[in-house]
């Protein structure tokens, strides 16, 4: 994990850390210790999402819920889920941002800006057979 090679911008405890495109592994540290310090169930709703967003109309089918089907548990974790987003959202510049806009939840955000830098888990798999090759086969000069 490579950090910023000086003091930069967002180290506040009171403003979460900034992320323009650059040093994400120390971004997505830093942003999860702002979040969990903030109040440690937004980083549930980061990982896990807000859930009970659909339910079983008469027919049986799965719809999305409405503010009127959402019981008092379901709103504050709505509730949680839009204070997780913007301390997300405070913590990306203009270009990362633009990624992100039609996120509706921060789990999505999350994992989008984590396939975006990191790439997806099959990708990371791929990233350390092929290194763990190359250190197989490495051999001295």
């Amino acid at each position: 994990m490579s950090a910023p090679p000086r003091n930069w911008e967002g180290q506040s405890t009171t403003r979460p850390p900034l992320f323009n495109g650059q040093y994400y592994s120390w971004w997505k540290n830093k942003m999860n210790d702002h979040i969990i310090g903030e109040d440690y169930e937004l980083w549930d709703i980061v990982t896990d999402g807000p859930l009970a967003t659909k339910m079983k109309n008469e027919e049986g089918v799965v719809v999305p819920k409405t503010r009127a089907d959402c019981t008092a548990e379901d709103l504050k974790k709505w509730e949680k889920n839009a204070k997780a987003k913007k301390w997300l959202v405070c913590g990306l510049g203009p270009d990362e941002y633009s990624m992100i806009q039609s996120c509706t939840t921060a789990k999505e955000i999350w994992d989008t800006l984590q396939v975006d830098h990191e790439g997806t888990p099959q990708v990371k798999r791929s990233r350390g057979t092929l290194l763990y090759s190359q250190y197989e086969n490495f051999t001295m000069k």
